[in-house]
């Protein structure tokens, strides 16, 4: 072949090849495009989908947020009710179909998925978690009690040790997980203010489910020391301390034991039990050698461990789970809950007229001084009434309830325990009998009315407390005025039961008042105004605190003041007083406050 020839076909055979290239590279560019095609179809597809779903959950879920909402503002509406004197059973009833569906449009798969969003996982979660703790609260633990019948044909006390020992688990776990989602930072403003309050709630409702159990002896017997208190000889905690019982519980059954009156020890003889020396240097030995001013010394837990020590050795040396104090206001306001309450005298006991009849009316029917087993005793039986009527679950609910908590904030009802739960449980609080010992919440001064002329007379006397605050640069100022007045007429008072009368004085009465400073103050001025009152001590530390005492008289028509003041550097709370629960209750005004 011609040399021209096969250089042709050379020429013609590399086109054919470069032909079949280029084909193959447009095919694998056409097969590349269309991978890429289908990649971008799938992607747009998974996020369509991906933003469908979301969108979905995100409906379902705000669907499920109204139900919850909506069952939560239904159930606190009534729950206002209740607290406006609402029937406890029929209004419970309502909160409970609320609650329970507030709880089930919380309790739904996707909600819990989404809990795990960040920034709207942690309101979700609190939601839910308030929506199940009024469910668990109502209808685990408030319809049970409250339904009839039961395992002993409806006893109150034991559908409560029933109901308590099985939700108390469930309750606590609550009260913590509540807690914790308490602590996030993403809770926007409404669900913030739902949480805090349902926390709040299951806080206080933890502790208590936890050791109802106990204290009604489901763990063993225990024995409680009940201590009544008569505030017409006011004392720091209350009164005189007139008249114990023991009171046995085992499993739920609640039986009285022996009792005890002041005839029943022997006083003058004090019991072994140690106390501060600032407290003896306050109180002197009486606080000891003397039953009925055991509670001088505003510290219960103190009071308690001398009461249970007389007992053991003048009355029984039975083993003493706990220490507790109540006072006629306390038992007049239980009398709403149970009742009025024949006793064996015949006298009805009710709301209305049991102060009188235990504070004042008692000393003109009989003479406490020829027979002072019979006035101790009368007021035993009435207090015991009372219990026996509480012990037997006969009692509105909700108005026990008020009692109890009215009672326990104005200091009429006090407790002490050395089991560190119900220590831990109720610290704190009023009704632990422990002044603050720090300003971090509140900067409280104690003032406090002590009868120190053994008569009945604090049934007619008036106590007035003013206290102000002024904190500059760092250093407060507390100036607090205690007055008391008796407003009866000389002819009045001479007409009184000569053992409301005072025992050494007639109609001449002594107080000794006492102030205590915040703690991190000292005094820096005292002041009195009156004839015949003097400071006795300052500067005494007891408690933590700077003490005041001054010693009043006076007479009928009288009207007395004392004046201290503290002063400290440091952060203060906003100011506060506590003073003892008087028959006719001492309001302090405040006119200023650091905060």
């Amino acid at each position: 072949m011609p040399h021209e020839s096969r250089r042709a076909a050379r020429e013609a055979a590399q086109k054919q090849h470069a032909a079949r290239e280029a084909d193959a590279e447009r095919a694998d560019a056409r097969e590349r495009k269309q991978r890429r095609a289908r990649r971008v179809r799938i992607t747009w597809i998974t996020v369509a989908v991906l933003f469908i779903l979301g969108l979905a959950a995100a409906c379902w879920v705000g669907f499920r947020a109204l139900a919850v909402k909506d069952g939560l503002e239904q159930s606190q509406q009534l729950i206002g009710e209740l607290q406006s004197g609402a029937d406890v059973t029929a209004t419970v009833e309502k909160i409970s179909g609320h609650a329970e569906s507030a709880a089930d449009a919380a309790a739904d798969p996707v909600w819990a998925v989404l809990e795990w969003v960040p920034a709207i996982g942690d309101n979700l979660r609190g939601v839910r978690l308030a929506a199940q703790s009024l469910d668990v609260l109502v209808n685990d633990v408030g319809m049970p009690v409250l339904a009839d019948g039961g395992s002993d044909g409806g006893s109150l006390i034991t559908k409560v040790l029933e109901v308590t020992k099985r939700q108390s688990a469930r309750v606590a776990q609550l009260a913590d997980e509540i807690s914790a989602v308490k602590e996030s930072s993403a809770l926007i403003g409404p669900v913030r203010s739902g949480v805090d309050q349902v926390a709040e709630v299951m806080g206080a409702a933890a502790p208590a489910v936890e050791l109802l159990p106990v204290l009604l002896g489901a763990e063993g017997p225990r024995n409680y020391l009940l201590v009544f208190q008569n505030n017409a000889e006011t004392l720091a905690l209350g009164g005189s301390a007139a008249a114990q019982t023991l009171v046995h519980v085992d499993n739920g059954a609640i039986t009285m034991g022996s009792q005890g009156s002041s005839a029943s020890y022997q006083n003058g003889v004090a019991v072994d039990i140690p106390v501060d020396q600032s407290a003896l240097d306050l109180y002197s030995s009486y606080l000891v050698d003397h039953l009925n001013t055991s509670m001088s010394r505003p510290d219960f837990p103190t009071a308690a461990k001398i009461m249970r020590a007389w007992w053991q050795r003048d009355i029984a040396p039975d083993d003493i789970d706990a220490v507790i104090s109540i006072d006629p206001l306390a038992l007049s306001r239980m009398l709403v809950a149970t009742g009025p309450i024949t006793l064996a005298t015949g006298d009805v006991l009710s709301a209305d007229n049991a102060t009188a009849l235990l504070l004042s009316d008692v000393y003109r029917r009989w003479d406490s001084y020829a027979h002072p087993e019979l006035v101790d005793g009368f007021f035993a039986a009435a207090a015991g009434a009372v219990f026996q009527q509480v012990a037997s679950g006969q009692f509105d609910l909700k108005n026990m309830a008020i009692a109890l908590s009215e009672s326990a904030a104005q200091g009429s009802v006090l407790v002490w325990s050395e089991d560190e739960k119900v220590t831990e449980a109720i610290a704190g609080q009023r009704i632990s009998g422990i002044l603050p010992t720090d300003n971090s919440e509140a900067t409280t001064i104690g003032v406090y009315f002590n009868n120190s002329n053994g008569s009945k007379i604090d049934y007619y006397t008036r106590g007035s407390i003013t206290a102000d605050a002024v904190c500059e640069a760092g250093t407060g100022t507390f100036t607090v005025n205690a007055g008391l007045s008796l407003p009866l007429t000389q002819e009045e008072t001479e007409a009184l039961p000569r053992y409301v009368q005072s025992m050494t004085f007639g109609t001449t009465f002594r107080d000794w008042i006492y102030i205590y400073g915040p703690p991190g103050t000292t005094v820096s001025n005292v002041a009195v105004n009156g004839e015949r009152v003097d400071v006795l001590q300052q500067g005494i530390d007891d408690l933590g605190r700077p003490t005041v005492r001054f010693e009043a008289w006076f007479e009928a028509g009288d009207q007395v003041d004392v004046t201290a003041s503290f002063t400290g550097a440091g952060d203060f709370g906003p100011l506060a007083v506590q003073t003892n629960p008087m028959i006719h209750p001492t309001v302090p005004a405040i006119t200023n406050t650091c905060r």
